[in-house]
């Protein structure tokens, strides 16, 4: 079975993802999902890396609550700012030393820092030791690389290390 389906729970998550995007349950669409479903993860299991192993999972909840927050909070500081003086915008790229290793924490992490308005990852040293953010308004650099570390990395560290 394993070989049929090296990933189960990727092979479900497409199943579901091909009918959700065709917003239909036909026949066809189901054959397509289910052949999308076995055949991706087979002939793309190559380019997998080592599947997360997720230590504190209930860490999660509370930092997808906390990326939920501060989404609308950011949300309302860069239509605060935009509807401002554009003399008042400091933008910035900002190297943001990282302690996590799992790579799978550090997508997360850029992936987190993208998902908030004002901020973009843009860049990861190729020892993965420092990411490069832009952010639409740096008052003080030191503040935002802590205020990374804090409310995002912490959380991911607890979950992937």
């Amino acid at each position: 079975m394993k070989r049929l389906l090296p990933a189960p729970l990727l092979s479900a998550t497409l199943f579901v993802a091909w009918l959700m995007l065709n917003q239909s349950a036909s026949a066809g669409n189901l054959v397509l999902a289910a052949i999308f479903a076995a055949g991706l993860p087979l002939a793309f299991g190559g380019f997998r890396v080592d599947p997360p192993r997720i230590r504190r999972p209930l860490v999660i909840a509370r930092l997808g609550l906390l990326v939920l927050y501060d989404i609308v909070m950011s949300n309302i500081e860069v239509a605060r700012r935009i509807l401002g003086p554009e003399s008042k915008i400091t933008p910035r790229f900002v190297w943001v030393p990282l302690d996590i290793r799992d790579p799978h924490g550090i997508a997360a992490l850029a992936g987190i820092i993208t998902m908030t308005p004002g901020t973009l990852s843009s860049d990861l040293t190729e020892d993965r030791r420092h990411l490069l953010v832009h952010a639409f308004n740096v008052d003080d650099e030191q503040a935002l690389v802590a205020s990374i570390k804090e409310r995002y990395e912490t959380p991911l560290r607890e979950i992937f290390e």
